[in-house]
């Protein structure tokens, strides 16, 4: 089967579409047949290992010291059930679904053997290869944080980066949750988020929202130029900064802040769990929730889209397709 394999750190370039061994399902696995994949701002990080300030040195203890210990990235996938081990009852062939590999990546070739009770489910019928494709990563990182800061109706939230894979997904679910959304992002993308649900939008080329004398309840720095000694006079009492993106500092910091001031910083990694997936499947077959695709891009091209996600501008998800 073809694969995307990088066998070397660095830019774009190092991806090579190869041939490779096709896996086998093991008893309680599923073989899918991948009719789409993403590039996710992870991808990109593990990729060129530009990790977060402080990061840098623990990267490669955990993804290789000197070369790639997963040579196939990708984190999340759309397709049909291919094949079923002896034991799984839960799918059969041809069955269409989607699925998020997470840490494990791999997603980045023309098959992927995964667990079946594990993180795959059945795909959105009303959401297209791509669009269930898009699901994963940032919906579930969005999911996890609102529910760390344990968001309620009425409250309102802002979203620092609202026009990205995950800021798209943050503003769509705070709005599920019946809170009232500000969205900063750039000029070109103030009615995407407007129309995501969005009930104020901040030009951040032309407003700095950290001056308008407005608080709020939640801060979601999504971007990472928000932390605490810039956001912490735009919070409420009680009020919580999300860093989905932060540096080591900012990681240390979130216990101190929380035990000297009457606001808390929530930071770390994203868990990844398969409630919440089915979750955020329910809401998409409800209208309730929808990936932002950007750009799609042929296999044959994903040299070219991980530079156009290396740019930091993508709005949305960027997909690969394999049919």
């Amino acid at each position: 089967m073809k694969a995307v394999v990088y066998t070397k750190y660095g830019a774009p370039d190092v991806l090579q579409i190869k041939e490779v061994a096709k896996p086998t399902p093991k008893d309680n696995e599923v073989l899918i047949k991948i009719h789409a994949t993403t590039v996710t701002s992870g991808d990109w990080r593990v990729r060129s290992l530009q990790m977060p300030v402080g990061f840098g040195l623990m990267a490669r203890p955990i993804f290789g010291l000197f070369r790639p210990r997963q040579p196939i990235l990708g984190t999340e996938l759309a397709g049909v059930i291919e094949a079923v081990g002896k034991d799984v009852q839960k799918f059969k062939i041809g069955d269409p679904v989607f699925a998020f590999s997470g840490a494990a990546m791999g997603c980045y070739a023309e098959y992927k053997c995964m667990p079946a009770e594990g993180a795959v489910l059945p795909k959105p019928s009303n959401l297209t290869d791509e669009e269930a494709a898009a699901l994963s990563f940032g919906g579930t990182t969005a999911l996890d944080f609102l529910k760390r800061a344990n968001i309620q109706k009425g409250e309102t939230v802002l979203v620092n980066g609202a026009s990205g894979g995950v800021g798209t997904a943050v503003v769509q679910l705070a709005k599920y949750f019946g809170a009232d959304v500000t969205g900063v992002c750039s000029t070109a993308n103030l009615e995407l988020v407007r129309s995501l649900g969005a009930d104020h939008v901040i030009d951040y080329t032309k407003a700095d929202f950290t001056k308008n004398e407005k608080t709020y309840d939640i801060i979601i720095d999504v971007v990472g130029t928000a932390p605490f000694s810039r956001s912490k006079d735009s919070l409420n009492a009680g009020g919580r900064l999300l860093l989905i993106l932060s540096g080591l500092p900012g990681l240390l910091l979130a216990p101190w802040v929380s035990m000297t001031h009457n606001k808390t910083v929530i930071a770390g990694p994203a868990a990844e769990r398969v409630e919440d997936l089915r979750f955020l499947a329910t809401l998409a077959e409800s209208g309730e929730f929808k990936p932002v695709i950007d750009r799609c891009y042929p296999l044959e091209q994903i040299v070219e889209a991980h530079r156009y996600v290396d740019t930091g501008r993508k709005r949305g998800n960027v997909i690969i397709t394999w049919s």
